[in-house]
């Protein structure tokens, strides 16, 4: 039965994690004593729903979790420090803190360690998002328990929702660009200059006249997108931040 440790302590934990090819020990205290912690569990690095959403989402909301009080944000897994790390070169994980929980204690102790046997992985942690307050969990977001991998819950909206409702998410901007056009370099430094991060995807001559007459209905570059919405070429974008 997964146990729900609301207003509870975090289990006190040493784990072994592996930096600049060194060891190093890392406690429970340390990462928790004195702050405001957002954690997210799941079954394993490198496994699809982990890499495609779960971890990406904390990641790319990491600056509203900051701007909303909490002071770090922790990604948890039954791995070894090797494949944590691995596998945060492989994510954008530049905003969380890998934490390898190879012996599994910590998850056990949170009574979320769970048997995968059946898919050859021994015991993993179940699914699951939580704020920790000073070392104490002040809310939990568990999966249901249901067959597979369920993934309702512990999303990194719904955690950021739970501390505010009203938080502001970072804006999702993707400009479709060519290599060596002076406009998408000029798209490019505004989006720079107003604080956008944004995605640049270069389409060579081969499939850049179909790919943006597929997406957007025109023709040229760039074509900028701000949170699915077309804004289009580096005039129009100046006239959107212009309005």
């Amino acid at each position: 039965m997964l146990q729900n440790r609301e207003g509870q302590r975090v289990p006190n934990v040493t784990f072994h994690i592996r930096e600049n090819n060194e060891w190093k020990d890392v406690t429970s205290a340390e990462l928790f004593d004195g702050k405001t912690v957002a954690v997210f569990s799941l079954p394993g690095a490198f496994t699809p729903t982990c890499s495609s959403t779960h971890l990406p989402r904390f990641n790319e909301l990491a600056p509203a979790f900051f701007a909303n009080g909490v002071d770090a944000i922790l990604c948890v897994s039954v791995n070894d420090t090797f494949v944590m790390n691995e596998w945060a070169k492989d994510q954008e994980a530049e905003n969380l803190v890998m934490i390898p929980d190879g012996n599994g204690e910590f998850t056990a102790g949170m009574g979320m360690l769970v048997d995968k046997n059946e898919l050859g992985f021994g015991k993993r942690s179940w699914r699951y998002s939580m704020l920790v307050k000073d070392g104490v969990v002040d809310k939990m977001f568990i999966e249901p328990q249901e067959p597979g991998d369920p993934f309702k819950v512990s999303d990194a909206d719904t955690l950021l929702n739970y501390i505010n409702p009203n938080a502001r998410k970072p804006d999702q901007v993707v400009v479709f660009s060519k290599v060596g056009c002076p406009h998408c370099a000029r798209a490019k430094a505004l989006l720079t200059e107003k604080g956008y991060p944004f995605v640049d995807v270069p389409l060579d001559n081969k499939v850049r006249g179909k790919v943006l007459g597929a997406v957007s209905g025109k023709m040229t570059a760039p074509q900028v997108f701000i949170n699915g919405q077309l804004v289009g070429s580096a005039d129009d974008l100046e006239a959107y931040f212009a309005n």
